[in-house]
């Protein structure tokens, strides 16, 4: 009976929900770093001397009358925890918008700015000799640009709530495969290698999918004369680095999509699970192309099914809107002592006499080590985000491909758009087999960013399918039937005239 009385209820308030107006607001802040920050995405220094084009912070608030969420993409390598906690509390103090209700995801740019890598201080209780390594032979986070980065997230988000209206919105899906490619693969000795390169004779096959789907929601005034803004989601890592800093292929992707509906359109940028995707075709017979020409590639031919989606969606309200997450404590895995000991070894050495990987993947170990004796599980959080018929579910590592196809497949929503690197940052999660002994490759690597419990992607994968079940999905707007036939069109209904 009182299953009964619940289902009642429960129908009851997705019928009032149905009846109140979506509202949504959009709006974009700037997070451009200066020219010498360093730049993330590699395990030493690296600086920035050039500037190609502005990193942004875009934010959409949805809003259903009963709950509120914001979906916000960032140009950035990845955001951590403590980042996210502070944006997420101001954010609720100024909107209302709970804290839990907000997915923070970084599109993975490897020409961005300096908020991801070690944090000054993380490694203060450990040896000198390890903090030198952390703090001057690591990237590290530049404390005034995350200041000023979290403030610009927040103010984006409380802009794009505070300027919420009455709109029309659609959500469909499109298709790009010519621009994506699972980058491990499959060798003729048994094992796996991420980027084999050209020309290898040794490879058998791709060790992993794609996933092709550009996922689009997309928000107009209600007249549908003008486009707010929109949500794109797609699959590939953000490395086609044009030169200098630069939102990488998002910044072609945001300009194939403004070309047509000009550039007061907010376009969110949320990757999906792209752990093992990027540009590069290692089974090409053809030379690459140069960094510019790529970057423009990849974001134009995203951007244009994009655009061709939102230009043949059909809109409505997307609702209910609602969200859920759980946190997940997840083991770190441990280097054998004895591989701890001989890396200590490797490090005190130079880097030319030892070779550099050989060096880097050293201090790796030493790192992950101070780290495990620090914080030896990490509470990952994994979250479901509703607007209408689609579900984000976000996870907060570089996630292998085929758990996103696996969420898609089982969540029980129409659409289903997986969200890589949100909410925090836990370094490449691969799939088990990639452990096996037909694994390998370097996303495989052991490492003060890569090292949670092998079981850990499905694990949350997992997670994430519980939450979409526990949620209801909306109705995909869709025009009405055609009228009752009536007769042909008198112009056209007339046999050959041929004099």
């Amino acid at each position: 009976m009182r299953l009964f009385a619940s289902l009642i209820v429960l129908a009851v308030g997705s019928a009032c929900i149905a009846q109140v107006p979506l509202k949504a607001g959009f709006a974009e802040r700037d997070i451009t770093p200066p020219i010498g920050a360093e730049a993330p995405g590699g395990y030493g220094k690296s600086y920035h001397r050039t500037l190609h084009d502005p990193c942004k912070a875009r934010a959409s608030v949805f809003d259903d009358g009963a709950n509120k969420v914001a979906l916000v993409g960032i140009d950035a390598l990845s955001i951590h925890r403590p980042s996210v906690d502070r944006i997420r509390k101001a954010v609720a103090s100024k909107t209302g918008i709970p804290a839990q209700s907000i997915l923070i995801g970084a599109s993975h740019s490897h020409s961005s700015g300096p908020m991801a890598g070690v944090m000054p201080g993380e490694y203060d209780r450990a040896s000198e000799f390890v903090q030198d390594l952390a703090y001057n032979k690591s990237t590290l986070i530049d404390l005034k640009y995350l200041e000023k980065s979290e403030q610009a997230i927040i103010d984006a988000i409380c802009v794009a709530h505070d300027s919420r209206i009455e709109v029309k919105a659609g959500i469909a899906r499109g298709k790009e495969d010519q621009v994506a490619y699972n980058r491990r693969f499959r060798m003729r000795d048994g094992g796996s290698i991420t980027h084999p390169g050209q020309g290898n004779e040794n490879i058998l096959e791709p060790a992993g999918p794609v996933d092709p789907e550009v996922g689009v929601i997309g928000v107009w005034d209600k007249d549908r004369k003008k486009l707010f803004g929109c949500v794109v989601n797609f699959a590939c890592h953000a490395t086609t680095s044009p030169g200098g800093i630069s939102a990488n292929y998002v910044y072609y992707l945001e300009k194939a999509i403004q070309g047509y509906y000009g550039k007061d359109c907010v376009v969110v940028f949320l990757n999906g699970a792209s752990g093992d995707v990027t540009q590069v075709d290692n089974q090409s017979p053809l030379q690459n192309r140069d960094a510019e020409s790529w970057a423009a590639y990849v974001g134009g031919r995203v951007g244009a099914e994009a655009l061709k989606v939102l230009l043949t969606m059909d809109t409505g309200t997307l609702v209910p809107v609602t969200c859920n997450s759980k946190l997940i404590p997840i083991p770190r895995r441990s280097p054998d002592p004895e591989r701890v000991k001989k890396c200590h070894e490797i490090v005190k050495q130079p880097v030319d006499k030892v070779g550099a990987t050989e060096w880097t993947f050293a201090k790796e170990i030493v790192m992950l080590e101070a780290k495990i004796l620090r914080e030896p599980i990490v509470n990952v959080e994994v979250q479901a985000v509703q607007i209408g018929p689609a579900v984000f579910l976000t996870t907060p590592a570089e996630y292998f491909c085929a758990f996103g196809l696996e969420q898609k497949k089982r969540s029980g929503f129409q659409f289903t758009f997986p969200v890589s690197l949100a909410n925090d940052c836990v370094g490449y999660v691969p799939t088990e087999e990639a452990f096996s002994e037909k694994g390998g490759g370097y996303e495989t690597r052991l490492t003060s960013y890569s090292n949670l419990v092998i079981s850990a992607g499905t694990t949350m994968m997992e997670a994430g399918i519980e939450l979409a079940k526990g949620m209801k999905p909306g109705v995909v707007p869709k025009r009405g039937p055609a009228p009752a036939f009536k007769q042909a069109w008198s112009y056209g209904s007339v046999k050959p005239e041929v004099k």
